[in-house]
């Protein structure tokens, strides 16, 4: 999986229908698009590269709204590992190599069918990253998905994942 998609409760269907024409359109008619066992949670795996093709999704959204009816939020994933607390930090360490000094980050988690704690995970994690934490204007977001035993793994800009609601609020003001 390499993107997290959330829609409304019981339009898991026509989502999945929804996205694979966006894929097709884009240029990966293979990807392939799983409803989960959460309500309102779907995951694709695309061989698209992610950050790059929410931001496509987002334009295209933005000249034609209408043309998505279903997706709520599509999050692009970087890395997808175990749900262990010692993994998870060891790979967020790595990764966070990737935030340059002097910028600002904050950690993101959130959880689905799991019950692994979020202010130990925070805290172990916080530890081994030097730069400031900034929760209302972070440089970057260390988005932590957790998705039963498997946890997707991105750093992003908040502008990296695409939000038809904020999308749409935008477009009005």
């Amino acid at each position: 999986m390499n993107l997290i998609i959330t829609c409304a409760r019981h339009l898991e269907p026509e989502t999945e229908e929804e996205l694979m024409e966006i894929f097709e359109e884009f240029g990966d008619p293979d990807a392939s698009v799983t409803i989960t066992n959460m309500s309102g949670i779907l995951t694709a795996e695309t061989k698209l590269e992610p950050i790059g093709l929410v931001s496509k999704i987002k334009e295209r959204f933005l000249d034609e709204p209408w043309s998505i009816r279903y997706c709520l939020r599509i999050i692009p994933i970087q890395e997808v590992i175990e749900s262990e607390i010692e993994e998870i930090e060891e790979i967020v360490a790595k990764m966070s190599e990737s935030i340059s000094d002097g910028e600002t980050y904050r950690i993101s988690i959130e959880k689905r069918n799991s019950n692994l704690s979020s202010q130990e995970l925070i805290s172990k994690i916080a530890k081994k990253i030097n730069n400031k934490v900034s929760l209302e204007f972070p440089d970057k977001v260390i988005l932590i998905e957790i998705l039963g035993n498997k946890t997707g793994i991105s750093i992003l800009k908040k502008s990296d994942v695409l939000s038809i609601e904020k999308a749409k609020r935008s477009m009005s003001e």
